[in-house]
C-alpha cells in the first residue's frame, strides 16, 4: 500500500504539515510505550505451534495500542481483531496492514468496520464469534514463521466480561491447540 505521506520532491505547505503531523504522532506513540514490557495482557507470548507463535495483547483497547504492537511485530502476522468498536477508526492501521498482516480474524458481534476498513490491505478477513474459532481461523490463515496476535483495538464487552476474560480465553485456546501438540 502506499503510504498517505507525499514524497514528491516539491511538496505542498499542507502536505509537509501532514507528513510533521503523522511523524510527530508516531513520535508520541513510541516514546509513550517504548517502556511497555510484555505483561499479563499485553504482549504476552502465550507459546509456539509449528514455528507459529501466538501474542495475547487483550489489553490493546484501542486503535492507538494496536498500532505500536503491529508496528513491533517483526515478519508478518494473523491479527485477531474486534469487540465493541464504538466510532473507532482504524484508518492509521491501514498500512501496517498492508505491509504485516496476513490475514484477519475478526473477534466481536460487529465487524463491518474491520471488513469495509481493511478488505483492500488484507488477503483474508474471516469472522469469529469464540476465542477458540478465532484462534482456529488463525491458525488455518498463519504460515511457519508467522505470528498470531490478539490486539482487539476496542473494548471486550460484546463477547466477554473484560479484556481479561478475553486475553484468558484466548489463552486457554491457544494452550489447548499446544497440548494436543
Amino acid at each position: 500500500m502506499k503510504n498517505k505521506t507525499w514524497n514528491n520532491e516539491v511538496q505542498t505547505e499542507e502536505q509537509k504539515m501532514f507528513n510533521s503531523l503523522l511523524e510527530l504522532r508516531k513520535q508520541i506513540l513510541e516514546e509513550s510505550v517504548s517502556d511497555v514490557q510484555s505483561t499479563r495482557h499485553r504482549q504476552e507470548l502465550i507459546g509456539e505451534w509449528n514455528n507459529i507463535e501466538f501474542i495475547n495483547d487483550s489489553k490493546a483497547i484501542n486503535v492507538d495500542l494496536t498500532w505500536y504492537s503491529l508496528e513491533r511485530l517483526q515478519g508478518t502476522a494473523v491479527w485477531i481483531v474486534g469487540g465493541l468498536q464504538d466510532g473507532q477508526d482504524y484508518g492509521m492501521l491501514k498500512e501496517l496492514v498492508a505491509d504485516k498482516v496476513r490475514g484477519i480474524v475478526c473477534l466481536g458481534r460487529e465487524n463491518s468496520s474491520v471488513f469495509k476498513t481493511f478488505m483492500s490491505f488484507a488477503d483474508v478477513i474471516v469472522g469469529a464469534s469464540t476465542a477458540e474459532e478465532a484462534v482456529k481461523a488463525a491458525i488455518a490463515l498463519a504460515q511457519p514463521g508467522d505470528k498470531v496476535i490478539l490486539s482487539p483495538a476496542c473494548s471486550s464487552h460484546d463477547l466477554f466480561e473484560s479484556y481479561e476474560d478475553r486475553g484468558n480465553q484466548f489463552t486457554k485456546a491457544v494452550k489447548n491447540l499446544l497440548d494436543k501438540k
